[in-house]
This record gives structure tokens, sequence and C-alpha cells, in this order.
């Protein structure tokens, strides 16, 4: 049997997911598992017996990764399960951008008491003209699940459309119109773009790339959206560029002190994933993986441990080590192994980073102390028996 803790509400078409084999607690130090959305992970204490951590969602900074990847509990995400609601949210903030729908509204709202007000606006609504989406260019900086999906429509909306991804997987490549133009330097992107959509994760080398040395290089009046993370952008430079005229819009799904209410910027509160089919796809995909994962070991779409899949065991018994990414450790595994007469019939090893995680099969029943032997070794973190 299994526990999990809930930190946040999680749909419960996810949580309906799990079998008999699995109880919810209501206290954190007996969970087995535990599914997260925005709640902050890195002030709670984990507990021993802590196997999981699911995001139920794409953004893990509120979780300690290495702090947990060192304690042997596996943190994964749900990459992709939130990908449509946030390509319309995109598709909406590039309308949003072209025409002064918003302010179209609002000069509505002002003058709803006017009893000729259909005849006033057809004065006012020339204050609230812009341009059309079709024909123009649109730079796509990442190609992942939601850049693929952006790309794909944007086409569809009739626009010329330019990927950047040095690092485009296999999947996002087929699902990719032929009629995208994928670009090999993002400067090409700058460039050519009327309009740009940045969709890559936060990195030391992502963080702040739309700085004022990228916006230089940009078409006047450009329009830059950003519903990735915010500090991919240095919004100061994006503010500068406004004043200047270099950048016509920026629109963002974050907001801050530093863009909410700044003329030129369209700040939307953090919706990209507010969906009923977001959030409810997030907490399947959360509640499918931490299952293979606590019954078999695999190891699927984890943020501080390798992917790692060897299927439902079969054999006498499974060994999940958790150790640092350091030569000879598969040599000290086996050995100890069997120097006790154990027969290995499969094994698996992955790492990523500083961490590695090994599964292996064994034909025979394990006893304690091979289990103890196996801990004691330098740089192991954790050995889980799974079966």
């Amino acid at each position: 049997m299994f526990t999990y803790h809930c930190l946040n509400p999680i749909a419960s078409v996810g949580l309906e997911k799990f079998t008999e084999l699995y109880n919810k607690t209501e206290d954190l130090k007996d969970a087995d598992g535990v599914l997260v959305r925005s709640a902050s992970v890195h002030d709670i204490e984990l507990p021993d017996r802590l196997l999981a951590v699911a995001r139920a969602g794409a953004g893990v900074n509120n979780i300690p990764l290495d702090k947990c990847a060192e304690k042997g509990i596996v943190v994964f995400n749900t990459p992709g399960a939130n990908a449509n609601g946030v390509k319309e949210l995109v598709i909406a903030g590039m309308l949003l951008a072209s025409r002064d729908i918003v302010g179209g509204i609002n000069w509505v709202k002002e003058n709803c008491a006017d009893p000729d007000i259909a005849k006033t606006a057809e004065k006012a609504k020339k204050n609230f003209s812009g341009t059309e989406i079709q024909d123009k260019k649109l730079g796509i900086i990442g190609l992942g699940a939601i850049g693929v999906k952006v790309a794909n429509v944007a086409k569809s909306l009739g626009m010329e459309v330019y990927g950047y991804d040095p690092y485009v997987s296999v999947d996002a490549a087929w699902n990719l119109s032929r009629d995208v133009k994928h670009v090999l330097n993002v400067d090409q992107i700058y460039e050519n773009c009327d309009m740009i959509t940045i969709h890559v994760p936060l990195m030391e080398a992502t963080k702040g790339m739309l700085n004022a040395d990228a916006i230089s290089k940009m078409k006047d009046g450009v329009v830059l959206m950003n519903f990735a993370r915010d500090l991919l952008a240095d919004e100061n430079a994006i503010i500068d560029g406004i004043k200047s005229g270099k950048v016509k819009k920026y629109v963002t799904d974050f907001p801050n002190p530093t863009t909410a209410g700044v003329e030129g910027c369209i700040v939307i509160p953090h919706l990209g994933a507010s969906t009923e089919e977001s959030e409810d796809n997030c907490a399947k995909m959360a509640v499918r993986q931490m299952m293979n994962y606590l019954e078999n070991g695999n190891i699927v779409n984890s943020v501080n441990y390798p992917n790692c899949n060897m299927g439902v065991c079969t054999q006498a018994g499974r060994i999940a080590i958790f150790h640092r990414n350091i030569a000879n450790m598969i040599t000290k595994f086996t050995a100890i192994i069997g120097d006790s007469g154990i027969n290995i019939e499969t094994m698996l090893n992955k790492s990523k980073g500083e961490y590695a995680y090994t599964l292996i099969d064994i034909e025979n029943p394990l006893n304690s102390e091979i289990i103890k032997a196996l801990e004691n070794i330098d740089g192991v973190f954790r050995v889980r028996i799974i079966k």
C-alpha cells in the first residue's frame, strides 16, 4: 500500500486514477508521494519516507530540486499537459496586442449611460483601431509542446512563422508544420519578425535573454510576448523599448510591479494554464507518473533524475539506487550483488547532471545485509526495494 498527500487542491479526475493500492493522508510525514501545484516546498521538512513529489504543472521553482535529489526523492512535472491552454492564451495575446480590444471594451463601460452610445461609438472607434495578424511574421523561440502548437495555429491564421530551437525534439519536429521556417540563429528571429513569443525553460543561459541587445536587433514596432517565465525578459529594457517606440507592445502572463499598469504593457494575471482542461490534464499526468514510479521504479518526466523505464518487474526483485554521477558506481553495485550469489537479470543506469539512477532486476531475493552494503557506498543517496 502507498499513501499520498496533496499540498494544493488537485483535480478530482486525477485523484480518481489512484487504485486501491493508494490511500490519501492529511499528514505529510506519512506520505510516500506528494502532489503539488503552486505551494512552496522549500521550507517544508521532507520526511525520510517520502519517495516522490509530483508537480501538476510545468514550472518547478517552488520545489528544492537538489535537496530532493540528495534525499533520493524524485520530482516530476507534467510538460505538455497544459500546452493547449497556454497556446490559446498566446493567440489571444497576439490579438490583444494587434487591436486595442481592451481599450474599446473599457470605453463602452465608461460610456454605458450614454443613450446614443451606438452613434457615439462610430466616432470613437477610430481611437481603438489596429492591425490584422494575417501575413505578419511571427517568431517563436522554443519549439517544445507549446511552441509547436502556437506555430501550427499561427500558420493556419495566415502568418509567416519562424521557429528557433537548437534542441528541438524528434516528436516536436514531427508535429511541426512543414511550412514553419526553422532558423538556426535566434538573431534571424529578432531581425525579421513583427511579433516574437518565447517558450523556453528558465535557466542561466536563458535568463534575461530578451534584453537591450536583443531588442536593438529587432524591427521597429515589434510585439513581444512572454507566456513562459518572467525572468526570461529584462523587463526594464523592454519598457525602455516601449518608450522609444522600438517595442509596440509587451504581452506578459506574469504581473509584477515593473510592468503592471505601464503604458504599452498588456499584463495578464498568470492565466496560461488556468483552464479546467489544463488542470485536469496535469492532475491525471502527475498521478500516472507517480503511480508508475512508486509501483515499478520507472521515472518519466523527472526534473532532478533521468528518465528510466524497465517496465514491470517479472523477476524476484527490483532494486532502485539513487547516487551521484561518478565513476565506478556500477562496478561497486554489481560486485556486492554478485559476491552474494545473486544473479542480475537486467540493469539500466541513466544520469542527469550530477545525479544518476540505477534499476536492477535480480533473479534471487535480497537480504538486509546486501541493502545495507549498497547504502554504505560513498555517493549513494538511497536504496529502494521495489519488489
